[in-house]
């Protein structure tokens, strides 16, 4: 029986966490579900995810439709596109039949590439690499959501390029009944003994084929934070999303970017495995950043205390704290002076 190989290649970097995260979540079972009740998908589809953010690695190698059961995904810093373009053509190789004179191998694979943001490593060799020796041997559809993705990139890989922007409730539902279509689709197709590269006609009230990527998009969208527990020792992600502030005195009215609290998240350890471990020197200033969370595990009244290293830590009160990432005990004095001068925190990749 010949197969029809489709591969999802999912962003998990930290700046998905919360929402973004848990959706893809859903919508991987939601597509299950789907393809389960069709017949020609039971029948020709096989599955796997490979993940990444600052590496990348194959969470569940090929298997059938009816065998397959939506993993956990993983969060990391970084978004290394080279590093999981890298797996995706190590896994095409290991993984789909090829032609042969003697018999008829896999139907040319599916990829559905999801990213919310800008690659963090240099995916231009893995890039040039695709286009030569694999690009006509799979149909790609990379899906950028929301407006802070570099689009020119992903132009790079192929001419399905979407941008996925949800305008109402409802939308990501039918977004990933337009995903589920399109397997379906083409699982029917090669059941006939055809292969289709067309898709299904997008909505245009939350997606649009990106044909000329926009100029200059900065990955903006978000800044995110890393922490740990005084008293657990575990780690947390705070995450703050950017919207506007205007500004204004007598001459004139500008709007400034500020960043709003959104979470504070419980990491596992294994966020550190799957984060890019290159020394990096982002900084932003707290003056805009707005709002600041307690600790997600001990209660502890702000998990935004900076320690002489650099790092973050929850405390309840001003006084003496132990920093859980250097052991160094550290004296902490109530804030005072202008509120609008902060201070600058290192941020993590995103």
């Amino acid at each position: 029986m010949r197969r029809l190989p489709v591969f999802f290649v999912l962003d998990c970097s930290e700046s998905m966490v919360g929402d973004s995260l848990k959706q893809m979540e859903e919508g991987m079972q939601a597509i299950i579900r789907t393809l389960r009740t069709d017949p020609h998908a039971l029948e020709t589809v096989y599955l796997s995810v490979i993940a990444f953010a600052g590496l990348a690695k194959t969470i569940v190698p090929l298997i059938e439709v009816f065998s397959f059961y939506p993993p956990k995904l993983p969060l990391g810093s970084g978004t290394s596109l080279g590093a999981a373009l890298t797996v995706l053509m190590n896994e095409i190789d290991r993984s789909v039949v090829k032609t042969t004179p003697e018999q008829k191998g896999d139907w040319k694979p599916l990829i559905y590439l999801f990213t919310d943001g800008h690659p963090t490593d240099d995916p231009g060799s893995m890039i040039a690499r695709w286009n030569a020796h694999y690009s006509r041997r799979a149909t790609v559809i990379a899906v950028g959501l929301g407006g802070d993705v570099d689009f020119s990139i992903l132009r790079q890989l192929t001419e399905h390029v979407i941008r996925f922007e949800p305008t109402k409730l409802g939308d990501f539902t039918q977004f990933i009944n337009w995903i589920s279509a399109s397997v379906v689709a083409q699982s029917k197709s090669v059941g006939e003994g055809i292969e289709n590269d067309s898709l299904p006609t997008l909505d245009s009230s939350f997606m649009q084929l990106i044909k000329t990527p926009p100029q200059n998009l900065a990955d903006t969208h978000c800044v995110t934070l890393i922490g740990r527990c005084q008293n657990t020792r575990k780690p947390y992600l705070i995450k703050y999303e950017n919207e506007l502030k205007n500004v204004a005195n007598l001459d004139f009215k500008i709007a400034v970017p500020m960043y709003r609290l959104t979470g504070c998240y419980p990491l596992g350890e294994d966020y550190f495995d799957w984060s890019d471990a290159r020394t990096i020197e982002l900084k932003v200033n707290t003056a805009n950043l707005v709002g600041a969370p307690g600790c997600p595990y001990c209660g502890n009244i702000t998990a935004f205390a900076v320690c002489g290293c650099g790092k973050l830590l929850c405390i309840n009160e001003p006084g003496e704290a132990t920093c859980p990432w250097c052991d160094q005990k550290v004296i902490f004095q109530p804030h005072s002076g202008n509120e609008n001068h902060g201070f600058d925190v290192g941020r993590s990749r995103g």
